[in-house]
């Protein structure tokens, strides 16, 4: 009775331990894929100091690091990133806004930005200009509110040339807080690589800025 006794029981402890290591393994391969994909993720901003930034516009405009983040204040001006030019990548950034306040994201923009240079993902949550957060400004419009104003959000963005039936043009996709809102593709391709930067939109705006990261995409 022993001797027969003994398969019954193997198979089935054989058989648990083959999907436990299985899954075991297939949840260790997730992981370590996550975390390749986080340390493809280069940091802009050491979270202390402006190195890596500079300010083009007027001198009564401020930029400084605030508790951690990049702070804009007084009159207009752009925050420039010194390293690129970057063309294809993805991008994010942790930003808030005050009550009333206006900036915006800009990527593939000149090393010394006006307000039109490059695309701007538009930071607006009260201003009294409509275009709120999500926009990508001159492009695509969104009038819907996103984010209340002195609320941290995330804005992740993914930009690379590409083909579609034949023609070629900018694809630009756009995400709040993890929620893709839409994709553009510039068939005119307005800008090509350039750099990242932050406008100080007027003397009633702050904006902060705690995380800036980009991950580079092959052409």
């Amino acid at each position: 009775m022993l001797m027969r006794l003994i398969p019954r029981f193997v198979l089935p402890l054989c058989f648990f331990s083959v999907v436990f290591f299985a899954a075991t393994c297939g949840a260790g391969e997730k992981a370590s894929q996550a975390d390749a994909a986080e340390e493809s993720w280069v940091s802009l901003f050491d979270g202390e100091s402006m190195a890596g930034w500079e300010k083009v516009g007027k001198r009564d405009s401020y930029w400084e690091v605030e508790d951690g983040a990049l702070s804009g204040s007084g009159s207009q001006s752009m925050l420039v990133c010194t390293k690129g030019p970057y063309k294809n990548f993805r991008y994010r950034v942790e930003v808030k806004i005050n009550d009333g306040g206006n900036s915006g994201v800009y990527f593939r923009t000149t090393r010394k930005p006006g307000f039109m240079d490059g695309y701007e993902a538009q930071v607006d949550s009260t201003h009294r200009d409509p275009i709120r957060t999500g926009s990508l400004y001159g492009f695509c419009h969104v009038y819907k509110q996103h984010v209340k104003p002195d609320t941290w959000f995330t804005y992740e963005l993914e930009v690379r040339d590409d083909v579609w039936r034949g023609r070629e043009m900018t694809r630009v996709k756009v995400a709040v807080d993890g929620n893709e809102l839409y994709e553009y593709m510039d068939f005119a391709k307005t800008y090509p690589a350039g750099h990242f930067a932050f406008q100080q939109h007027d003397p009633g705006s702050k904006v902060q800025i705690r995380k800036v990261e980009v991950m580079p995409l092959d052409d």
